[in-house]
């Protein structure tokens, strides 16, 4: 089996770094180091070495100006000390095989980024936006979630519903335009939707649906499978005591199910 070596990106901001590495080494993964984006164009640390890429949740600096817009606009232009882009080195990591998993803020820079959706193979190119919620406000509770079994998505292989906190105020995921959004949805790209746990049922509803996003899409893959980005936090999930619910016996799969596959995809290579 191949060894999961997992890399945590942080800094400028980011606090859910240590829960994801933590979640990270609970899924399976034999390493999980946390780096910042310093460590990264300084030449410290390099994407190569490792398989499993995750960017974390919290908060960016310059965000402000639009969820991760900064943080995209840093990843694109910044330099290693010997003038390589460290957005090839990204781009490197991706041809080379690699997983990336990017929790709320961290899917907001994936999407910034225009790793996702990549349409038709488009990487790098922005296709959608995550604005606003609906409620305007920002917007801390659990939500219910069901995972798409025709999405290529690696992360959400033979997943059902899960359970997951949200904690966000900008998450509602906004197409292009219609045909955006039909694409999406025709070559199964929306990995995760918001469900009403009662029906089973995607749903609009609010609090259910904690931002308005079309479709009721909690999370997005890239027609790789190799990617995903979530608006919900599934390391925030790592026990089952984490779900208000659970002295009544609610609750789900935790949310590690998610990187437990993720996890499964690398070593089974």
């Amino acid at each position: 089996m191949a060894r999961v070596k997992a890399l945590v990106l942080t800094g400028y901001g980011t606090n859910c770094e240590q829960e994801s590495a933590h979640a990270a080494r609970q899924s399976g993964a034999d390493e999980a180091d946390i780096a910042y984006f310093s460590d990264i164009s300084s030449g410290h640390v390099r994407m190569e070495n490792y398989n499993f890429l995750i960017f974390p949740g919290g908060f960016l600096d310059g965000d402000d100006l639009g969820s991760a817009q900064a943080a995209a606009l840093r990843w694109r232009f910044a330099k290693t000390a010997n003038g390589e882009p460290v957005i090839e080195q990204l781009r490197a990591f991706f041809e080379k095989g690699g997983i990336i998993l990017g929790i709320c803020n961290g899917f907001q820079l994936l999407v910034k980024l225009g790793l996702l959706p990549a349409i038709g193979g488009k990487y790098f190119e922005r296709q959608v936006s995550i604005s606003h919620n609906d409620s305007a406000r920002y917007e801390d509770r659990w939500v219910t979630l069901r995972a798409n079994p025709s999405s290529p998505c690696v992360f959400t292989k033979g997943v059902d519903v899960l359970a997951a906190p949200v904690r966000h105020g900008e998450g509602k995921i906004v197409p292009l335009d219609q045909a955006t959004l039909d694409a999406l949805e025709a070559a199964n790209l929306v990995a995760l939707r918001y469900i009403d746990p009662e029906s089973g049922l995607p749903t609009m509803d609010y609090p259910l649906n904690p931002n308005g996003a079309a479709n009721a899409i909690a999370g997005l893959t890239d027609p790789s499978g190799r990617i995903l980005g979530l608006m919900p936090h599934p390391e925030a999930y790592n026990h089952p005591c984490n779900h208000p619910g659970w002295t009544r016996g609610e609750g789900s799969a935790l949310g590690l199910i998610l990187l437990e596959s993720g996890v499964r995809y690398l070593k089974n290579l």
